[in-house]
Order: structure tokens, then C-alpha cells, then sequence
């Protein structure tokens, strides 16, 4: 299976700061599968922008939409 594989499993994704001041990524999925992933700080904002630069570049794809809520004039 590569990234671009669409898959029919359902999941639950939570994100928030841990008592120990990491950013965890929260999985539960169909199953009972739970996968806790803690990042330091720093690491989270990497992701972040990653999951940004995805976004537009799946936009970009698809053809359009919304480009950093800037209007053309």
C-alpha cells in the first residue's frame, strides 16, 4: 500500500498537548487499534507545515478552491 492508495478503514484522530509538554497525535481506529504519537514541540510545528503544504498541493490537484482565504481581484 503507497500513500495514494485509498483504504476503507475508519479512524478517529485527536491532537493536543501532554501533561509532560509534547504534542500527541491520537489514532483509534476500527478494531480497537490505539496508536498515542508524541512529538516535541518543534517536531509537531514540522508536521503541521507538512500537513499544510499536502493540503494545497491536493488542492492544487483537484483543481482549485480556496488559496490562503486571498481574494483575486
Amino acid at each position: 500500500m503507497s500513500i495514494d492508495s485509498e483504504i476503507d478503514i475508519t479512524a478517529n484522530l485527536q491532537i493536543g498537548p501532554t501533561t509532560a509538554g509534547m504534542v500527541r497525535i491520537y489514532v483509534e481506529a476500527e478494531g480497537g487499534i490505539e496508536i498515542p504519537l508524541d512529538f516535541e514541540p518543534d517536531e509537531a510545528v514540522e508536521i503541521a507545515e507538512e500537513i499544510r503544504a499536502a493540503a494545497e498541493a491536493a488542492r492544487a490537484k483537484a483543481g482549485g478552491g480556496k488559496q490562503g482565504g486571498k481574494k483575486k481581484r
